[in-house]
């Protein structure tokens, strides 16, 4: 097929845009903006646009597909021609639901840990040589490309909320309709596209509605949302879990497993939720406990998911992609429990459109309280590209509820105070989605080479 990916930038795009080439795929692309790695990715598999910016003698009818990135507007006239011409467009999807719609379909939802749980499941079946197809939204180790589509009879897809594209509005996850869902849990997010609770709660009703008769949800038992979604369930077959019991020694896990204790590279309660819930997926899979518990012995994480930056003797630093209050009420958690007798800096960055929503602001409420140093960083370019209003210090600090709250606009000041600060026996935990406003995080962690 001759596909054309308008908005190929995209993380999960650019992966789709090499993983079709590689099928055998004549592929190409469009974007306005391009940056790393997604750039590089594609230039190395020639894949990167000649040129910037969207043009619409790109399309013709000799293209059989078209498939469209969220990034794209509707007015984007690559799209409108394609449109004109009749060709078939989806978005990214509803392209992937098509392709798996002979497959055995493993879905992992939720407002948070769906990353990392789909990691661990993809972990654990590579490690032990099972064919499968995925989607997930991050880069891993021992994964060339966050997307894979073969002839495999299972695929494991990271499901996210958000809308699908600009003509294709509705919740990504409603495309999939899979015979194995994960819900790890429900917290208000995306208000831009969800303007209330309920109308975030409906997306996910909804798509359990989708779910074929007798299909499996394994939710998370002590979401209370979670509760009330599965309790209206009369046709799908709802499965509670709940953190695996793990104990730590020297800085170090252990999962507590019948009587077993294996030792574990990732760490805090929300991650033994995640993992309980990846170990419910794989005995569906007809994985094995002894297969389960030699393979997840390995599991490092995913990028920016608690990911550790730097590393010495006396203190740690480590980046997450935690941007939802729940997200990082539960990150700055796990990190000071692994190390409760060092002292904790926690720098969040508001990045999203929920984040930088005055309204959506006081559901950050205490999210840092654990933290010794507490930062919030917001970029004025951000606020500026998403047309939306400043917001005033003092907004922030009540919002967090902490008088002490540290708040920067710009990078250049909060690479200054990171820098003057003792970090003996001191950890830093660094969440955004964003950037940090394009701060060099290997010139600012402490104890890294200026």
């Amino acid at each position: 097929m001759r596909i054309h990916l308008i908005a190929i930038g995209g993380a999960i795009m650019h992966n789709l845009a090499i993983s079709l080439q590689k099928a055998g795929h004549s592929v190409s692309g469009s974007d306005d903006e391009i940056y790393d790695p997604a750039r590089s990715s594609l230039a190395k598999n020639h894949l990167l646009p000649e040129a910037m910016g969207w043009d619409s003698t790109r399309i013709d009818t000799s293209l059989d597909l078209i498939i469209l990135g969220m990034h794209a507007r509707k007015e984007n006239p690559e799209l409108l021609k394609a449109q004109e011409l009749g060709l078939t467009v989806m978005s990214f999807p509803e392209f992937i639901a098509h392709q798996s719609q002979d497959k055995q379909r493993i879905v992992v939802a939720g407002s948070h840990g769906k990353t990392t749980t789909t990691s661990m499941i993809m972990h654990v079946l590579r490690t032990i040589g099972y064919d499968f197809d995925y989607l997930v939204g991050a880069q891993l180790d021992g994964f060339e490309t966050m997307v894979k589509l073969s002839h495999a009879p299972v695929i494991v897809i990271e499901g996210d909320e958000y809308l699908s594209s600009t003509i294709d509005r509705v919740p990504k996850i409603w495309h999939y309709e899979p015979q194995v869902a994960v819900l790890t849990g429900v917290a208000w997010d995306h208000m831009n596209v969800f303007p209330t609770f309920d109308d975030y709660v409906a997306a996910f009703e909804s798509f359990l509605d989708r779910m074929p008769e007798g299909g499996k949800v394994i939710y998370f038992e002590h979401d209370v949302n979670l509760q009330k979604i599965c309790a209206r369930q009369t046709t799908l077959e709802c499965v509670p879990y709940e953190a695996f019991d793990a104990k730590t020694i020297d800085g170090r896990v252990y999962l507590i497993f019948h009587e077993k204790e294996t030792p574990l590279q990732v760490f805090g309660k929300h991650n033994l939720a995640n993992l309980k819930a990846a170990w419910m997926v794989l005995r569906e899979l007809g994985i094995t406990e002894n297969q389960f518990i030699e393979s997840i012995k390995s599991f490092s994480g995913a990028s920016k998911r608690l990911q550790l930056i730097h590393d010495m003797d006396d203190h740690c630093t480590y980046l997450d992609f935690a941007h939802a209050p729940s997200k990082v009420r539960a990150t700055v958690s796990a990190v000071k429990d692994l190390y409760p007798e060092r002292k904790l800096t926690a720098c969040v960055e508001l990045h999203t459109y929920s984040s930088l929503n005055k309204d959506f602001l006081p559901l950050y409420s205490d999210s840092l309280d654990v933290a010794d140093n507490a930062i919030v960083y917001l970029d004025a370019h951000t606020l500026e590209m998403k047309k939306m209003d400043p917001i005033e210090t003092y907004d922030i600090r009540s919002a967090f509820n902490r008088e002490d709250l540290h708040v920067f606009n710009r990078s250049v000041d909060l690479k200054k105070f990171l820098q003057n600060q003792n970090w003996s026996d001191h950890n830093l935990l660094l969440m955004s989605s964003g950037k940090f406003g394009g701060l060099d995080l290997q010139k600012v962690v402490p104890g890294a080479e200026r």
